[in-house]
């Protein structure tokens, strides 16, 4: 639409050009600087509109339109229906589409249709000025500038070579200040990833180490009610430690340029009954229903998982001990997830919300994939979260 739009805006200007143009060439052939042409006055307007049309249309084929506007400027040359002495006009609607040509096309292509046209030009003039002007009556009054072949041939190759200089310098810019846009992008993208890396080892790498010593040097010395202290101090062990596995294995992909799934085995739907059993080690009842009719794409698994894992965290965080269920559907066009707990127990007072953060990287992760997410308290009590992920059967954003 916006292409439609720019392409529409930019035709007015060419068709105004193009008018402006042809009353120029239209003026010059009527009142030439040298010999009128042997063509009747009125043929001046149709043949000056024939060599200007092309501009009108230069954007939408510029190669098409180049070709036209060079031929139609030789023919016209040829067959004597242009002004002696003022040829390089008929070929100003060939250096406006050249520009245009060498803007947009590859330098080998511009560089050729440049030589074309330079070829083509000094042919017809010098065939006119051989065949068609010693046959045309003096003009009424001398010039200040006689017809002259050199004057007319310089004249038309240095306005299509600044034409073609120009044009060429265009897109020269433009490519450059593309590669340069998308080489800050890329920079951009990987000072967030080193700034990531260095928060996560600063921050949970360190707190995450400490509870790893701490919670096996508890579970070796303590004493009292042993079998409680000693079943919660493992449950901490064994979490704390796979969770500072997975940690060191994203800071490896932050500072990594490669590709990350030639290092990183990406959690997906398999992986769902394990962060159950992690809930309920930690006093959580999860009943956990995943109907799944297809198989879901890698990228989808992943984020369905990322979304459950954070949901059944914020449970834990802000509900346990409570009851949980967790519904994922799958029907092979979006993945449904749910995930409502009953809110906690034992009087603890009600919470205003889960995580903030947990809830933005769940809801942006379904925004990726032109989702939906909502979460929010129940009216009967308790907490919903669910989202919906619509892909196609290939793991493509809808």
């Amino acid at each position: 639409m916006v292409r439609a739009r720019r392409l529409g805006g930019h035709g007015v200007a060419d068709a105004v050009v193009a008018v402006i143009v042809a009353l120029t060439i239209g003026y010059a052939i009527v009142d030439p600087p040298g010999p009128s042409s042997w063509w009747p006055a009125w043929s001046a307007w149709p043949v000056a509109a024939v060599m200007s049309f092309p501009v009108a249309f230069r954007r939408r084929r510029p190669r098409a339109m180049l070709g036209l506007a060079c031929a139609a400027a030789v023919v016209a040359t040829v067959a004597g229906a242009v002004a002696a002495g003022a040829i390089w006009v008929s070929f100003v609607p060939t250096v406006l589409v050249l520009y245009l040509v060498a803007s947009t096309a590859s330098i080998v292509w511009s560089s050729s249709g440049l030589a074309v046209c330079v070829v083509s030009a000094v042919a017809a003039i010098l065939i006119f000025y051989e065949q068609v002007f010693p046959g045309l009556p003096p003009a009424a009054a001398p010039s200040e500038l006689p017809p002259y072949w050199p004057v007319e041939i310089g004249a038309i190759c240095v306005l299509l070579t600044a034409g073609w200089a120009i044009g060429t310098a265009v897109r020269w810019k433009r490519d450059t200040t593309a590669r340069l846009v998308r080489h800050l992008a890329e920079a951009a993208v990987a000072d967030e990833r080193r700034r990531i890396a260095r928060e996560l080892h600063d921050v949970i790498g360190h707190s995450m180490s400490v509870i790893a010593v701490k919670a096996t040097v508890a579970n070796h010395v303590a004493d009292a009610r042993p079998h409680e202290v000693r079943a919660a101090l493992d449950v901490i062990e064994q979490t704390s430690r796979s969770t500072l596995t997975e940690i060191h294995r994203v800071l490896g992909l932050l500072r990594s340029d490669d590709d990350p799934q030639a290092h990183l085995p990406v959690p997906g739907m398999a992986d769902l009954p394990e962060l159950a059993a992690h809930a309920r080690s930690a006093g959580v009842e999860v009943d956990l229903t995943v109907r799944e009719e297809a198989v879901l794409p890698a990228t989808v698994a992943m984020s369905v998982y990322r979304i459950v894992q954070q949901a059944l965290t914020n449970v834990i965080t802000h509900a346990a001990p409570t009851r949980c269920s967790v519904t994922v559907e799958i029907d092979g066009r979006e993945a449904v997830i749910e995930v409502v707990d009953d809110g906690p127990r034992h009087g603890r007072p009600p919470r205003a919300g889960h995580g903030g953060h947990g809830l933005i990287g769940m809801r942006e992760r379904a925004k990726m994939y032109g989702g939906t997410f909502s979460a929010g308290r129940r009216p009967e009590g308790g907490f919903r979260v669910t989202a919906r992920l619509p892909y196609d059967p290939n793991g493509t954003i809808t």
